[in-house]
């Protein structure tokens, strides 16, 4: 991400809202804007510290982005 106009910027911010519409916003319903707001930090609080991704070798994004060590490290 590194200026303005370039095309490929957007594609993280694009995959993360895909990800929010469909794991999450799809799958539920809210009464009102502060139910949603609570609803939605929890979740990226999940997305963040619990849910593993692929991508990142089945870690968290937290424990890439901090070096925090893998859980099941020791199992393997």
């Amino acid at each position: 991400m590194d200026g303005c106009g370039r095309c490929q910027d957007n594609i993280f911010v694009e995959r993360l809202w895909w990800t929010i519409k469909h794991h999450y916003l799809d799958l539920h319903s809210f009464d009102g804007g502060s139910e949603l707001r609570h609803g939605l930090e929890e979740w990226i609080r999940f997305y963040n510290h619990e849910r593993g991704h692929s991508a990142l070798d089945d870690r968290t994004p937290d424990e890439v982005y901090f070096g925090l060590p893998h859980p099941f490290a020791e199992a393997a």
